[in-house]
């Protein structure tokens, strides 16, 4: 058995996360997934602090030939079952990040779908209001809601078979896991590749997202007295944001992806444990969002102008996830 091994299965034994071995070596996560992956060597120091660690001899983590007499399962300390630790393999990885790529843009052109749904529906309905068009308030927004259903069903059929795909290697994302040799050096290589990928990416879908309010201020200004025409240019604002959103979607999904191999970002331990408390959040949020879009909607009738329900629900959503993170971390 190899000193790469020996780490391992001392660190089962006493039940440490790569993260909290480190903290306790003083060294970084990373430094303790290469030594698990044979992809480098701790220097003599670490060694012996490994043995003090461990209560085990320098000569059993030097010497191959001395093995354990048995091992113990890991046990995460998280729920205190007996749980053995997941270790993936050069094929698993490949096949992970091969679906998390072709899964992207489909996934980015299906949220760009629910965000531009709205779109007919309030040229629809500002057309009707303007009386300037045979067009009735009930056929538009009949048209603008069936419309807007079956834009938003599409969306739903690409999240379901999206996420039935991936749902094989899901426990990347939500459990702890050890790689085999080779594969962090592969995913990291492949990492920093796309870098320069995923920052281009971010920055013009964070910028046509700022900046697909100024036609709707222009027009507003120079049309002040048409409504009609800021109709067509609000539905361009969703069609804008929804391109923005998608580069953004596109290069996070993947990026996301290697993050979820190294076990690094989003993705660490620690995040792990936050997220598998906060699973309903999402959904539950997202569904109160809806049922006050159309509760307000249907309510006042005002279909062109309740749209503003969704992107304030989406610019509070960080922040109420992020707040619910803090209150778990904090209780511990």
């Amino acid at each position: 058995m190899i000193l790469a091994d020996k780490i391992i299965e001392e660190r089962k034994k006493n039940g440490w996360s790569q993260e909290e071995l480190a903290d306790k070596l003083g060294v970084s996560r990373q430094a303790v997934s290469k030594w698990e992956s044979a992809g480098s060597i701790p220097d003599l120091q670490r060694i012996i602090q490994l043995s003090e660690l461990f209560e085990v001899s320098t000569d059993y983590l030097l010497r191959e030939e001395i093995t354990p007499e048995y091992t113990v399962p890991y046990i995460d300390t998280e729920v205190g079952t007996s749980k053995p630790i997941r270790r993936v393999s050069m094929e698993e990885a490949n096949d992970f990040l091969d679906i998390k790529r072709k899964a992207a843009p489909l996934v980015a052109n299906a949220v760009t779908m629910c965000i531009t749904a709205p779109a007919p529906m309030i040229i629809l309905a500002g057309l009707a209001e303007s009386r300037k068009f045979k067009i009735t308030e009930t056929m538009s927004v009949a048209i603008g809601i069936t419309f807007l259903l079956l834009m938003v069903a599409a969306a739903v059929f690409i999240f379901i078979t999206c996420g039935g795909r991936a749902s094989k290697m899901e426990y990347l994302e939500k459990e702890s896991f050890e790689t085999a040799y080779g594969v962090t050096g592969m995913v990291k290589e492949r990492k920093s590749s796309y870098e320069a990928v995923f920052t281009r990416g971010i920055a013009i879908g964070v910028v046509l997202c700022i900046l697909a309010v100024v036609p709707l201020i222009g027009i507003g200004i120079m049309f002040e007295e048409e409504e009609y025409i800021m109709v067509f240019f609000v539905a361009l604002l969703l069609v804008l944001v929804g391109i923005g959103v998608n580069l953004i979607i596109r290069v996070s999904t993947v990026m996301d992806s290697y993050n979820a191999l190294l076990q690094e970002g989003d993705f660490t331990e620690s995040e792990k444990r936050v997220k598998e408390k906060l699973k309903v959040l999402p959904g539950a949020y997202w569904c109160i969002a809806t049922a006050i879009y159309l509760g307000v909607s249907f309510w006042t009738g005002r279909w062109d102008i309740s749209w503003i329900i969704w992107p304030v629900a989406g610019v509070l959503f960080p922040a109420v996830l992020g707040a619910a993170k803090l209150i778990v971390k904090d209780k511990g």
